[in-house]
This record gives structure tokens, sequence and C-alpha cells, in this order.
């Protein structure tokens, strides 16, 4: 769905400093969260029907950052750790704003299965820094004609993952239904501190690790292949397929791969809400010849992979990217699957009811499981494919799907229960 006109500001932004004095300090960002892959934004969009109270929201904000002071710190290099990314935690404020689109109503993303475009853009406040000057953390509220509100988000990747952004904000919500100030504290603290994952003394590089082959810079003939790349790739369009809770039960009967995965755990990250990334990346490999000529061996080895993710293979990859630093994770002819099913952002109430609509502001290239808003048990793919293929690449999805049948609808599973971001 393509937003048409422009964002209207009023005001210029503000910055939100949390409520009470928060340490100053230079928190030290581990191996997995300074990788260049991840100096992008997480950026959600909510949408509601009804209408925001900006200074609850700013108020509650400010309680919240309390626990959370590092979003509202800045991003810097830092002098003593080769240029490594530190958060300077100096409560210098989260980047608010608030704006008004005339003419976009919160019924057009129910009436057309709102699927991201470029032009959601606009709905979130453009900070003309760089990434590293950016605050780690921004917000937009827009008004709508019909009186509902649009409520963007965008964390900087490095200083936390999709877990930890998704508890700050289930946190937040909390402190805006309530003026009491303790109910502004999340239940299980939240966990900054790095060290957990600091490398080794001796690094000790235990698995081949087939994904990190690229190095930055320096190599004229891979920034050529690159840039061509991205130069002559073909436009892509997002893609979006919605599964039942129905479809869900009948793909894992079909499946001849273990569901049951619960993913990687360290004890050393279990004290609180880990903050920071908590995931690796991991490779399966394998021949296009071999993907096609079997669906259920291709789910075989995303299984076997990351089965394979325990914490000495995390260990092993904290090592690497520290012998290794600036080394890139090779993600051509790569396809990357995230989930966001398992983290309650589709129920989150700020004191406008709950959302009509929840998802990525914009779609990226990997494919990306969202919550089904009304389903618990179903979810959402969202994947880019080349424009040319988009429509007769949901065609086929769709028809798939109308030729599920399952037998009892009244036992399904839980599609969290088996699906590990």
């Amino acid at each position: 769905m393509e937003i048409v006109g422009e964002c209207i500001y009023n005001n210029p932004p503000v910055l939100v400093t949390p409520s009470k004095p928060t340490p100053k300090l230079a928190l030290y960002l581990s191996n997995l969260d300074d990788q260049r892959l991840l100096h992008f934004p997480i950026q959600y969009i909510y949408v509601f029907t009804g209408t925001l109270d900006m200074d609850t929201l700013k108020v509650a904000l400010s309680r919240v950052l309390v626990d959370y002071y590092p979003l509202a710190g800045r991003l810097r290099a830092s002098n003593e750790h080769d240029g490594k990314l530190i958060i300077d935690c100096n409560s210098e404020g989260v980047l608010f704003a608030e704006g008004f689109l005339p003419g976009l109503t919160a019924g057009d993303f129910i009436l057309g299965h709102a699927k991201p475009h470029k032009s959601w853009k606009k709905l979130l406040y453009k900070d003309e820094q760089s990434f590293v000057c950016t605050p780690p953390l921004v917000v937009q509220v827009t008004h709508l004609s019909c009186g509902g509100t649009i409520l963007c988000t965008a964390i900087a990747h490095c200083v936390s993952d999709a877990f930890g952004a998704a508890h700050f904000l289930r946190a937040w919500a909390r402190a805006a239904m309530s003026e009491d100030s303790e109910l502004a504290h999340p239940a299980v603290a939240p966990c900054h501190d790095r060290r957990a994952l600091a490398p080794r003394c001796t690094p000790r590089i235990a698995f081949a690790h087939p994904e990190y082959t690229a190095a930055s810079g320096g190599d004229d003939a891979s920034a050529v292949a690159e840039a061509s790349s991205r130069l002559f790739a073909p436009p892509l369009s997002p893609v979006s397929v919605t599964f039942t809770a129905a479809h869900v039960a009948r793909l894992k009967k079909l499946s001849s791969s273990p569901w049951a995965y619960a993913g990687w755990s360290s004890p050393s990250l279990s004290g609180g809400c880990y903050c920071g990334n908590g995931f690796v990346l991991a490779c399966a490999e394998s021949t296009a010849g071999q993907l096609a000529a079997s669906a259920p061996e291709a789910a075989r080895l995303v299984q076997e992979t990351k089965q394979r993710v325990d914490d000495d293979y995390v260990r092993s990859v904290i090592d690497l990217l520290e012998v290794r630093r600036g080394c890139l994770p090779d993600l051509a002819a790569t396809f990357t699957i995230s989930s966001l099913t398992r983290q309650g952002l589709e129920d989150i109430d700020f004191g406008a009811g709950t959302p009509v609509h929840f998802g990525p502001l914009t779609s990226e290239v990997y494919c990306l499981f969202l919550p089904v808003i009304g389903d618990p048990r179903g979810a959402t793919a969202l994947v880019s494919v080349p424009q040319a293929a988009a429509d007769s690449f949901e065609r086929c999805c769709h028809d798939g799907l109308d030729d599920v049948d399952v037998e009892d609808k009244n036992q399904l599973p839980n599609i969290g229960d088996g699906m590990a971001s």
C-alpha cells in the first residue's frame, strides 16, 4: 500500500530524557553487537484506531528510560578498541517527533491487507546524520484524519536485537497504562552488561563458519562485485502470505523435520532480560539442484544447522569476530529467515487499545514471520521477491494453502512453540 502526501510537522522533534539520574558510563558492545551488518535500525509500525495521548507517551517513555538508559545515550567509536562501537550512556535523550498525515486512515491498513511500501518511510522522522550519530531510539507519532494514530519506532540493531526491543516496548506500554511509577519498571530487569559475551582470552575457533567469508575493505574486486550485484539486481516487491492455525497444524504434520527445537540459550544470560544481540548466524550449505529436488531435504538441513548452535558454537563465532575483526557474512545467494511470532508485540496497548496493524516499517531482503492479530496460533510470512515474479509467487502460495485440510481443528499447536527466532 502506497502512502500519498507528506507528513506535516508543526513543531521540531524533542529529546525525551530519563526521569531520574542514570549511570554515566561507556557501555562496551559485544562482538555480536558490533558487526557491520547490524548498522541499521529495527523499525516497527503500529496502527491504532484510537488517539494516543502525547503527554502520556512522553512521560511513560521518560520513566522507562531509567531502566533502558542506553537507548537515551549515543553511539561512538572507541579510542581503545580499534574503533569498536560503544554506547556513551550520557542521557542525551530519545528523538521524539509528532506529525500529521491528512488523507490517511487506520482503516486503510485493514482494508488493504497492508504490506510495507517504500513510501512508509515518511512515517518515521528522518535524521540526516550518519547511523552512528543518530540516537539509538527514534520515535514518531503520526495523527490520522480518522482520529487514529500511527506509532513508529527505530531502535539501533547494534544496541538491541528484536527480543530486547520487544522487552522495551512492552515496558513502555505498561508504563503508559499506569500512573504507578513502580509499574514503569519491567517485571524482569533488563541486562545491559555485555561482558558475558566477551571473547575468550585465548580465542578458539572450533567450527568452519562458512557464513563468514567476506572481508571489509581493501579488496577492489569484491567491492566491484558487490556494487555490480546491487546495481543490476532486479527490483523487489513484498509478498505476504498468512497461515492460519489450521494451515500451521497441517504443515507441521507434513514436515519431516522436528519443530520442537528451542534454540540456543546461554546460562550466563539467564539472570534477566539480556538487551544486547543474543543471536548468531549459522549456515546450511546446499547446491541449487539439491534444493530444487527435495523440499524436505532443505528443511532437514535447516533444522540440523539450528541444532548445531550451542554454547561452543556461539563462543567460536565471538572469537572469530575478534580474530578477524571487520569480517562480514557472505549473504550472496543466501535466504535469511527471522521470526517475531513469540514477542507479544501484536497485543501492546499504549492507551488506545491494541493495534489493528503491526509489522516492519520496510520490507527487507529476508523472510520475516509475523504474528497475526486475532489469531495467536497463526503467522504471516513477509518476503521480498523479484518484482516480476511477485504475483505468480503469491498466487502459488495461496493455491497451496487452498489445498490444506486438517481433520482435527480442535487440537492445534501454537506456532510459537516450534519456531526459533
